[in-house]
């Protein structure tokens, strides 16, 4: 059983003692925070009364949570909106939609089934900064609870904000809804028996896609592994093949993440979703700026040329918008952080390297179905196979290993020395320690985590055998510093 209190919302494992699992009691004290900081922070209400929209994902514990918080927020004096089963962008979406002050998502993303979780969200339907998040923390653990006199309590109203997601989608100016209806593609679908199944069939229908289901029952029964990776996609390899499909699409149960498999049943692998992605959009505006005459900025306006993604995330996505000209910037590890850098930068694309794709002209949030129409958009203008449009990117490959500590002291002496012995190398250090290898096209990426003695350790190389290697170099003068 676990517990996990973060910046980014509380999540845990349902059943079992306080402290240890996820409780109604720490679910009512922690929305109890957010409603007193969300009042703090707003004094006067878009409306008449505060309003927060809830949404969740299928799990079969996430009708009970909703309960709790929706009667912790009521009781707060705060409306509701329930929008039910909702994925993680609809509810984003919907926020504003609603003209609402804030929002809470009930998802754990891709843990298992025994996991929920609340993710909180402002006014603008995106992820609180840590600061916020870190108030939030603070005001739960003292409990001091002070709920409204029963004349003040909230109301509950309930909205399906699918279709309003579908149509921000159509009408986004890079999707070209007849190209990809002239396409005539066959999808399959593997929504992993969540929120995925309620809504990804429904945009590709309308986008004109022959859809092949597969676990789009919104059960939360996860019909396997719910992380999109090629392991876990076994089934959807399969079908895509026997089907003669040519896209095989797979979401986590929240469906912020997206991954492909080829029409040839491989994985075109999740690093490589944003890479498309992107190179869709700079390629699109490269051919408007030759068209017109004008600069690539010109052509990207409002937004800037320029691609972000965390550090962990491929070189690729660097490599293709260099090719066009474009700009591309890293931030640490994590949404909020990618999406503070695109908002200060006005970029054009973001996400990471886990299939999770932000695309600002529709919001500013990791959205399935944002990089689905998108994706399509490119295979129908370029009038390639997935597995063609793959080898058109720079190949590499990033290799995932971890040290194991007996002392957490250990760890930033493992990453202070790292950074004198590699200091002729490119150092970036804002969150952990990444060497970059530029003459070679390589990087070693060591992050600590925050709740065990573990460095995890990306590396990344043109080949398996390179990103394997240049990771285990590096462990193995880490072990040198320790003496281990």
């Amino acid at each position: 059983m676990t517990l996990i209190k973060s910046i980014s919302g509380i999540r845990g494992t349902i059943g079992g003692a306080p402290g240890d699992a996820l409780t109604p009691v720490d679910i009512v004290k922690f929305v109890y925070a957010y409603s007193a900081r969300l009042k703090a922070a707003t004094p006067t209400p878009k409306g008449e009364r505060y309003k927060v929209v809830v949404g969740r994902d299928a799990r079969i514990s996430g009708e009970m949570v909703e309960q709790l918080v929706c009667g912790t927020l009521i009781a707060c004096g705060i409306d509701v909106v329930k929008a039910g089963l909702a994925s993680t962008p609809t509810t984003e979406l919907a926020v504003r939609f609603a003209n609402a002050d804030g929002g809470i998502i009930l998802t754990a993303s891709h843990n298992p089934r025994q996991w929920n979780a609340l993710k909180l969200l402002n006014s603008e339907g995106e992820f609180l900064t840590a600061a916020q998040g870190q108030a939030i923390l603070d005001m739960a653990e003292k409990g001091d609870f002070d709920f409204a006199p029963v004349d003040e309590i909230g109301h509950i109203t309930t909205h399906d904000f699918t279709d309003e997601h579908i149509k921000s989608v159509l009408a986004l100016e890079a999707v070209d809804v007849e190209a990809v209806r002239k396409a005539g593609f066959t999808v399959v679908v593997d929504a992993v028996n969540s929120v995925g199944g309620v809504i990804m069939p429904r945009l590709l229908k309308e986008l004109g896609v022959k859809v092949i289901e597969l676990n789009c029952e919104p059960t939360g029964q996860f019909a396997h592994n719910p992380e999109p990776l090629p392991q876990n996609l076994v089934d959807l390899s399969r079908t895509v093949v026997e089907q003669k499909a040519d896209l095989g699409v797979s979401v986590d149960p929240d469906v912020d993440r997206l991954a492909f498999i080829c029409e040839n049943g491989k994985p075109f692998v999740e690093e490589y979703t944003l890479v498309s992605v992107a190179d869709h959009l700079f390629r699109r505006a490269a051919l408007k700026a030759k068209a017109k005459g004008i600069s690539l900025e010109e052509a990207t306006a409002p937004y800037k040329p320029i691609a972000c993604s965390n550090l962990s995330s491929s070189r690729a996505l660097r490599d293709v918008v260099e090719s066009y000209g474009g700009t591309y910037k890293s931030s640490a590890v994590g949404e909020v952080n990618v999406t503070t850098l695109m908002h200060e930068c006005k970029a054009l694309i973001g996400g990471e390297g886990n299939g999770g794709v932000i695309y600002p002209a529709s919001h500013c949030g990791r959205d399935a179905m944002v990089g689905v129409a998108l994706f399509l958009t490119s295979l129908a203008e370029r009038k390639l196979s997935v597995s063609a449009l793959k080898a058109t990117f720079p190949p590499y490959f990033i290799s995932k290993n971890k040290i194991e500590l007996s002392d957490k002291s250990l760890i930033d002496k493992i990453l202070n020395e790292l950074k004198k012995i590699y200091a002729k190398e490119e150092i970036n250090d804002i969150d952990g320690v990444k060497i970059i290898f530029e003459a070679k096209k390589q990087w070693v990426h060591l992050r600590k985590s925050n709740t065990e003695p573990i460095i995890r350790i990306y590396s990344e190389a043109s080949t398996p055998e390179e990103a394997d290697a240049l990771g285990n170099e590096v462990i193995g003068v880490a072990r040198k510093i320790i003496g281990a």
